[in-house]
């Protein structure tokens, strides 16, 4: 009879027990939730990119009285006052050689940095809208690495078309 009653007991326990089991994991994955959203960047922030490969003048950098506009892995581009577009949903930030930095959810593994621009666009930008112009465009597309550097990779001609020409 003592053992009939246990099970009866256990029995009726079991969906309590779900169910506290339920709300306590429920709470602990809600809780977390804040800490698997991105955070939209500070439009007044700076963006520090540990480069894989160093070189010893970055854009930025002065020469006499010359700022360095490109460096190695640049594209150069002859804007002649002409728009920059964004090439997909992003956000653009400066970066500390006062280059603007685009990065996008479309294609997370890399950055893209655009330097020359006259009062470049920075916060959350979509597809095609106009964030700098200037007369010369250096371009460098970046790829994250493994150990959480970027190294400079050739870009892509279909995504610079998408930056030059408004879609």
């Amino acid at each position: 009879m003592q053992v009939t009653r246990s099970a009866s007991v256990i029995r009726m326990l079991t969906p309590i027990i779900s169910i506290r089991a339920f709300v306590g994991i429920a709470s602990v994955l809600l809780s977390l939730l804040p800490l698997g959203c991105a955070r939209t960047p500070d439009k007044n922030s700076t963006l520090d990119i540990k480069l894989y490969q160093t070189w010893e003048l970055q854009p930025g950098d002065t020469i006499g009285d010359r700022p360095v506009l490109g460096g190695l892995g640049d594209i150069s581009i002859a804007l002649k006052g002409n728009n920059v577009y964004a090439p997909f949903d992003g956000q653009t930030q400066i970066d500390q050689h006062r280059c603007l930095v685009f990065s996008s959810a479309d294609v997370p593994a890399y950055l893209f940095r655009l330097c020359g621009l006259d009062n470049p666009q920075t916060g959350e930008v979509s597809q095609g809208d106009t964030i700098g112009k200037g007369d010369l465009l250096q371009f460098a597309a970046l790829r994250k690495q493994p150990n959480g550097t970027w190294a400079i990779v050739e870009p892509a001609k279909a995504i610079l078309e998408r930056t030059l020409k408004k879609p």
